[in-house]
């Protein structure tokens, strides 16, 4: 199939949806006031809030990232999907209802509001802006992932499209118009995986006997096709057992140019090498992957301390989502708390439906894209499973459609994050006008962008579970004993979210930049396990030392969170100066972006 029709059906596809995005934005992009720029007045429902939370959380780490971990991992992989979707049971149960009764606008609005904190509010506003960096990152990563694997352009040049995409649509009307839009794209990003995978399923099982069974056999991966792999970066491969061969390149610190034998252990091959396999030839695998495909079916089949990671890493997925910036932010958009739990309910369903799928490509990848496991460019499964798998129009086709969807899952997460990050720079940091806002978002992107130019070497799915990492440490423990004890201070708020949150960045910086040894990127880049009960501990402990700084209308606050919302308590905030006359009881209103006690 010639790369110029390749190139042609795969741009199409992104400027279809690229298009779409845009028209479905300026569709809903009617702005009428703060409350509509924000909140989209608190108007919309929960089918409508739990497409559009579906829509943003499934980004480049679920589309294109859990294949991508699945053929590197096996089943120990499974957890990330677990915990992406089971995150929400722990938000359905602590925080949904509360949160929205709150009447807040942004996680740092509610800091203040709870705890009456000038100064919680600013640490909470630049904890925000790390999360939302953090996950800015593997979005912009995967942007350029996918346009450099079916074009060949530049990795630079596909994070500056989405930037582009992004910047615009909320120009058009921020939280209704990007709501339309995210709910749009779950159902795009759905159907977009879906078909290429059923697709794919019904050709394996014509396949010739032993090709579908082949995993469940005590042997390593091998490649059903002539492959020769140029590798775009340096790799440290393992090989099990002995074998030959083709290399043109260095390895080893020699260059080589013909056949060469590789005895069983670790082997060092350079960047623009190439290395010719034969039909039928066994597979090495880059150094952390899972070696043979009876460890692969297995939990705990790879890498260094792996139970301390897979509890790390459960603890990170299943409370860092209730820690997310631009996820809370949309229970702040549902007309009431009632509402905010049939969200959470939805979104369960929608997001349980969806992980079924990238499960699947990641053993269809295994099958059929060995060579990734070789190069190391493992994120890239999905986008190349139709081409290798059915050849011809047919896998061009499919192979386009799910590039299109993977464009679809970077624009929508993206846009969520860039409205968290630029939403706390312009209420905390800049004045607060409708026209700042659209200056916060251009500052947005700047250090992400500059990371992802420096640094690309990081698993997708692995880059946002740092993310995840860092909430779980920070936000949720403010969040759960904010809303739960009533004990809580500024003080010991702040105390834990610094103790917690900063030191679980900075063990997640290294990790991100790729500069750890393998023996410290499992215990560095998943801290969750220690630095989660670290910020609860510190939020206790400093609040019974700091007891006297307990709000005195704290049982006035707590009654507003957990009232039942006919008794009318949970008024929205911008209704504040109503509430007197109406005989309800408001929490300070906020004005020019920050509360006055």
């Amino acid at each position: 199939m010639p790369e110029q029709a390749r190139f042609y059906v795969t741009i199409g596809a992104m400027v279809v949806i690229a298009a779409a995005t845009m028209l479905t934005g300026l569709y809903g992009s009617k702005v009428r006031s703060t409350s509509d720029f924000l909140v989209a007045s608190r108007a919309l429902g929960p089918r409508w809030n739990a497409a559009a939370i579906s829509g943003e959380y499934l980004s480049a780490a679920s589309f294109l990232g859990i294949a991508g971990l699945v053929l590197k991992g096996g089943v120990d992989a499974l957890w990330y999907p677990v915990g992406f979707t089971a995150g929400y049971l722990a938000l359905l149960l602590f925080v949904a209802a509360p949160l929205r009764r709150s009447g807040a606008y942004t996680l740092p609005d509610f800091a203040e509001a709870r705890l009456g904190s000038v100064g919680l509010r600013r640490v909470c506003t630049i904890f925000v802006i790390v999360i939302g960096w953090l996950y800015l990152v593997p979005q912009m990563q995967g942007a350029g992932l996918t346009l450099h694997a079916v074009t060949g352009q530049p990795k630079w040049v596909g994070a500056a499209v989405v930037m582009v995409i992004v910047t615009l649509n909320i120009y058009t009307g921020w939280m209704r118009s990007i709501t339309i839009v995210q709910a749009f794209q779950y159902w795009i990003k759905l159907t977009a995986l879906a078909i290429p995978v059923f697709v794919l399923l019904i050709h394996n099982a014509g396949e010739k006997p032993g090709m579908g069974d082949s995993l469940g056999a005590s042997a390593l991966p091998y490649f059903s096709h002539v492959a020769d792999i140029t590798l775009d970066h340096d790799v440290v491969l393992e090989v099990a057992a002995p074998m030959v061969v083709k290399a043109v390149g260095n390895e080893d610190g020699q260059f080589a140019n013909g056949t060469v034998y590789w005895a069983p252990g670790e082997h060092r091959v350079a960047k623009n090498t190439t290395l010719h396999f034969e039909a039928g030839s066994r597979a090495p695998v880059i150094r952390g992957a899972v070696l043979d495909n009876d460890k692969w079916l297995r939990p705990l089949g790879a890498g260094g301390h792996p139970l301390l990671g897979t509890y790390s890493l459960i603890v990170a997925l299943l409370l860092g989502t209730m820690g997310l910036p631009h996820v809370l932010g949309r229970y702040y958009t549902d007309p009431d708390g009632r509402a905010a739990r049939r969200t959470t309910l939805l979104v369960l369903s929608l997001l349980g439906v969806f992980y079924l799928f990238p499960m699947v490509s990641g053993w269809l990848a295994r099958l059929y894209v060995p060579e990734l496991l070789v190069s190391g460019n493992t994120d890239a499964a999905l986008l190349l499973l139709p081409r290798a798998a059915l050849g011809g129009w047919p896998g061009l086709l499919l192979g386009g459609l799910i590039a299109a969807g993977a464009f679809a899952a970077f624009v929508s997460a993206a846009t969520g994050l860039v409205v968290s990050i630029a939403g706390v720079l312009s209420t905390d940091v800049l004045p607060g006008r409708l026209r700042d806002f659209r200056a916060a978002t251009a500052a947005a992107w700047t250090v992400p962008l500059a990371f992802v130019l420096a640094v690309s070497s990081l698993d997708l799915a692995q880059g946002v579970g740092l993310a995840f990492a860092v909430a779980a440490s920070s936000f949720c423990p403010l969040l759960v004993l904010g809303i739960w004890w009533r004990g809580l201070t500024d003080v010991g708020a702040a105390a834990g979210i610094v103790a917690g949150g900063g030191l679980a960045f900075a063990a997640v910086l290294p990790a991100a930049a790729g500069v750890l040894p393998p023996g410290w990127q499992t215990l560095l880049a998943q801290p969750a396990v220690f630095t989660v009960p670290l910020a609860f501990l510190a939020m206790v402990v400093v609040s019974q030392r700091t007891s006297d700084r307990i709000p005195v209308d704290v049982s006035r606050i707590l009654l507003r969170l957990h009232a039942p919302d006919r008794l009318g308590l949970s008024e929205d905030r911008e209704l504040g100066q109503l509430a007197p006359r109406a005989g309800i009881v408001a929490l300070p209103r906020m004005r020019g972006g920050r509360h006055r006690r």
